[in-house]
């Protein structure tokens, strides 16, 4: 039988994380690196991925690998999985993670904020998709497959608490504007995270014979110092515990969900939010 905390170790298996080169990609591969796995930084940014994959070796002692990648390019992801194929042979876990986030601001426009719903572009909503669902979708259908071929595997897949409810849009309001002026959280990010749930219960149960496991985690906002004091302290009155989450407080999490610690879940969401959702 093996011991509890033995089964939170990844020595040797190997990671590949979407959005990699990005502030919580980041978090999610120096996980994977401190529990003696080999992480995978894909990114559209290829400098970016391979600089960071070489600090990431460099500090914790182990193999790691930058990988520019176009996931809502289905020959750019199958390029990404031949190089991972090419330098590690194997790939173990999928942490599908890239997502489109625009920030929400002041209004620039005459005829209304931007990211209303009553003017939130085709444009920006289909890009919005495209990275958030369909490139979490190309990358769980090609290296899914590999690791389904292989008989194991883990898909991690990074939604948010406004995947479990809608966003309260009296945090972003600024006094003195009109109400179509007004910024709010677009559409397209609730819609994403809700359907990275709808994909993980899919893929847990498609694959479920072929040892592949699939799950998600639904995190609360993270504090970067660069927020606004007065947005930080309407949401930080939603939260239970008073406070949003620091950049490296979800690696615990993520452990868990990778590794066998987690040997009995799929299909699950795990809610990681200081109680936001419980109110």
């Amino acid at each position: 039988m093996t011991k509890p905390l033995a089964r939170f170790r990844l020595d040797g298996r190997v990671a590949v994380i979407t959005g990699g080169a990005g502030l919580l990609g980041l978090m999610h591969a120096e996980a994977v690196a401190e529990a003696g796995g080999r992480p995978v930084l894909a990114d559209i940014d290829a400098a970016r991925a391979v600089k960071a994959a070489a600090s990431l070796a460099k500090r914790f002692k182990t193999q790691a690998l930058g990988v520019g990648c176009d996931i809502t390019d289905e020959a750019s992801v199958r390029e990404l999985l031949k190089t991972v194929l090419k330098r590690f042979g194997r790939v173990d876990i999928l942490i599908n993670n890239a997502a489109n986030d625009p920030k929400v601001g002041p209004s620039s426009a005459s005829g209304g904020h931007w990211s209303r719903l009553e003017t939130f572009s085709v444009s920006q909503w289909g890009k919005d998709l495209a990275v958030g669902l369909t490139g979490s979708f190309l990358c769980s259908r090609v290296l899914g497959a590999e690791m389904a071929r292989r008989g194991r595997g883990v898909i991690l897949n990074i939604a948010s608490d406004l995947a479990v409810i809608a966003p309260d849009q009296r945090l972003y309001r600024r006094p003195g504007l009109a109400e179509h002026d007004q910024s709010v959280k677009p559409v397209s990010y609730s819609v994403v995270k809700a359907g990275l749930l709808g994909l993980t219960r899919y893929l847990a149960t498609y694959w479920a014979g072929r040892g592949v496991r699939a799950n998600s985690i639904s995190p609360g906002g993270v504090a970067t110092g660069a927020e606004d004091p007065a947005f930080v302290q309407r949401l930080t009155d939603l939260i239970p515990l008073g406070r949003m989450a620091e950049p490296d407080e979800y690696k615990a999490a993520v452990v868990f969900l990778v590794s066998d610690a987690s040997s009995y879940m799929t299909g699950a969401n795990l809610v990681v939010d200081g109680g936001r959702t419980s109110w």
